[in-house]
C-alpha cells in the first residue's frame, strides 16, 4: 500500500474523527502543549533580546547561549528529565522551550540592532525616553524579523510536540507512537500528515499576523 492509502484510510476512518483518541481532541493537546511552550520561549528570549539589541552589549554571549541550545537533542533530553523528575508535562516543556528560544533571542537581538541609527539617533537627540526609544521607533522597524524567529519557534515547536506521547500525555503525536506500537502504519502516516499540516497552518497564521501588525512601509523595506 502507498501512503496516498494510507493517509486516505485513516482520514475516511470515522472512528478517528470523535472520542478520547478522536483528531480534535488531539489536535487541540497538541496545539495546547506548543502554545504553552511557544508562550515561555517568548516570556524568556523577548524581553532578553530586546535589551540587549537596545543596549548592544550581550551579542557574543546570546550566540554561545543559542548555539549550545540548538545542540540539545529534544527527544534526549526529554529521556533525561523525565529519568530524574518523573514523568509529566515539566519534561515535554523544557526542550521544547530549548527549542523555542534560541531562534527567537536571536531575531530579536538582530533586528533592534539592525535598525537604522539615524532615527534612533534622533529620538534620543529630543530627549526621549530610552523605554520610548525602544518600543516607538526600534521595535517597529525591527517587528518582521521578531515575528521571522517567532514563526521558526514556532513551527519547530509544532513539529516537535510530539515527543509527548513517549511520555504518556496527548497530542498528534499519540497516532505515531501507539500506531508503531501496534503496527498500525495508516495510524503512523495520518498521524505524520497531521503533524506536517499543523506546521503549514502554523506558517500560514503568521504569514497573516505579519500581514496585519506590520506597517505596510515596513513591509515594503
Amino acid at each position: 500500500m502507498n501512503v496516498l492509502h494510507f493517509i486516505n484510510a485513516f482520514f475516511s476512518d470515522g472512528s478517528h474523527w470523535h472520542g478520547y483518541d478522536g483528531i480534535p481532541r488531539r489536535l487541540l493537546e497538541h496545539v495546547q502543549y506548543s502554545l504553552m511552550a511557544l508562550g515561555i520561549a517568548a516570556a524568556i528570549a523577548l524581553p532578553i533580546g530586546l535589551v540587549t539589541g537596545h543596549t548592544g552589549r550581550g551579542g557574543n554571549t546570546l550566540s554561545l547561549i543559542a548555539a549550545a541550545a540548538r545542540a540539545l537533542p529534544s527527544f534526549g533530553l526529554l529521556v533525561l528529565i523525565s529519568v530524574v523528575i518523573g514523568i509529566g508535562l515539566t519534561p515535554v516543556m523544557i526542550p521544547l522551550v530549548a527549542l523555542a528560544v534560541p531562534p527567537i533571542l536571536v531575531t530579536t537581538y538582530e533586528g533592534i540592532r539592525s535598525v537604522d541609527p539615524a532615527p534612533v539617533d534622533a529620538a534620543r537627540g529630543i530627549g526621549m525616553h530610552p523605554a520610548k526609544v525602544l518600543f516607538q521607533v526600534e521595535l517597529p522597524v525591527a517587528l518582521p524579523l521578531i515575528l521571522s524567529g517567532l514563526r521558526s519557534a514556532a513551527i519547530q515547536v509544532v513539529s516537535t510536540a510530539s515527543i509527548a506521547a513517549y511520555v504518556g500525555l496527548g497530542g498528534l503525536g499519540r497516532y505515531v507512537v501507539d500506531g508503531l506500537y501496534q503496527r498500525n502504519y495508516e495510524k503512523v502516516v495520518g498521524g505524520a500528515t497531521l503533524i506536517a499540516g499543523t506546521a503549514l497552518l502554523t506558517l500560514g497564521v503568521f504569514w497573516l499576523i505579519t500581514r496585519l501588525v506590520v506597517s505596510p512601509g515596513v513591509r515594503r523595506s
